[in-house]
């Protein structure tokens, strides 16, 4: 059955929801199972202690950058009318809102996306965070917040179309994203044998980076073949966040769609793969500090990631991969915000001792 025929007889919200609901699945599996996480890479680059968090993390972005730039050159995917291509974007936002979401992900020991992956494997601590940056994430769409993130966006805008296409603008093209992508493949992969990775690591690592590129294309094939208009898109964190919240706390709920299916499908693939690996456990917060950081950490997230125009997955990897202007802004505020915040508040101040031993500050690298 043709995408048209299919589209026709189940229509567009429970093709998209469904799609959704799959593609959520195996990115969440293959993140659990990787442990996948932009906080643990930027702490290891910045502690000069590149190893296998670095890795996971490079081989999911170049192979989203690979799948991404390789569906456009055959013709099966067309990014251009993407919100993060197309729609008027904030570069103060963006480098702003980055800075704000690094150093929240440092207070809560994971991005948007390793919180809900965590949740799904008995984290409390996670929960707790995730549900306070929806809260907050739709404060700052459209509540108490709105004004302050609007007023930050108007600092510096771009306008749509070719000037928020890095590809345009530099004259690389599709080819040169796509060799852009493989040379960074080829680092994560030096970087994964140095530090001698499981399989799980590397094939954990490329499915997330794939899962990310299945988003753009499946989404642009709907879109391809609907008389609706369906907008293209890929995995984001913070706007399905604050959607949920929505659909469970008013009425009537936004209408179904990709996203409606995309975070039961993280919940369920992230759940599948701690029951494969026997990671299910319940944990929760150890003292009342863990807690205030966690909740100030989820605050900072929330606020940065709809300021920033998405989350380390919406803005850093999947606006990333179709080299949306914005959305490297965001990746390069992430990386500066999260280094300053771990080193202001997670880094050991005495340097490694002699013997070999490990300071603590090293365990905390670990969510």
């Amino acid at each position: 059955m043709d995408t048209a025929r299919l589209l026709e007889r189940a229509g567009e919200p429970v093709v998209l929801a469904t799609g959704g609901l799959v593609i959520g699945a195996l990115f969440g599996f293959f993140a659990q199972r990787s442990r996948f996480c932009l906080r643990a890479a930027v702490v290891e680059f910045w502690r000069g202690q590149p190893g296998e968090k670095l890795a996971v993390w490079l081989l999911a972005f170049s192979a989203a950058v690979v799948g991404v730039q390789a569906l456009s050159l055959a013709g099966w995917m067309d990014a251009s009318q993407a919100r993060q291509i197309a729609a008027r974007g904030s570069l103060s936002g963006a480098l702003i809102g980055g800075l704000i979401f690094g150093a929240g992900m440092i207070l809560t020991r994971g991005c948007a996306s390793r919180l809900l992956v965590l949740s799904a494997n008995g984290n409390l601590r996670a929960l707790l965070s995730g549900l306070i940056f929806a809260v907050t994430a739709q404060a700052s769409l459209s509540g108490a917040l709105a004004p302050l993130r609007l007023h930050i966006s108007q600092w510096w805008v771009v306008e749509g179309g070719a000037p928020r296409d890095l590809l345009a603008v530099t004259g690389a093209g599709h080819w040169g994203g796509l060799a852009f992508g493989i040379v960074w493949l080829a680092a994560a992969i030096w970087f994964g044998r140095r530090s001698h990775g499981t399989a799980w690591k590397w094939w954990g690592g490329l499915g997330t980076g794939l899962a990310i590129a299945a988003g753009w294309w499946f989404t642009w094939l709907v879109s391809a073949s609907s008389f609706q208009v369906v907008p293209v898109q890929g995995l984001t964190f913070s706007g399905p966040s604050a959607e949920w919240l929505m659909r469970v706390l008013s009425s009537p709920a936004p209408a179904m769609g990709f996203d409606f299916g995309l975070l039961p499908g993280v919940v369920l693939g992230s759940f599948l793969g701690a029951l494969l690996g026997g990671d299910w456990k319940l944990e929760g917060f150890g003292d009342g500090y863990s807690m205030r950081r966690y909740i100030a950490g989820a605050v900072l997230m929330g606020f940065g990631a709809m300021l920033a125009g998405g989350c380390a997955v919406g803005a850093g990897v999947t606006g990333g991969a179709v080299f949306a202007l914005t959305a490297w802004l965001s990746l390069s505020g992430m990386w500066a915000g999260a280094g300053l915040a771990d080193w202001l508040m997670d880094r050991p101040r005495r340097p490694v001792p002699s013997t070999g031993q490990q300071t603590a500050g090293v365990s905390a690298m670990a969510p």
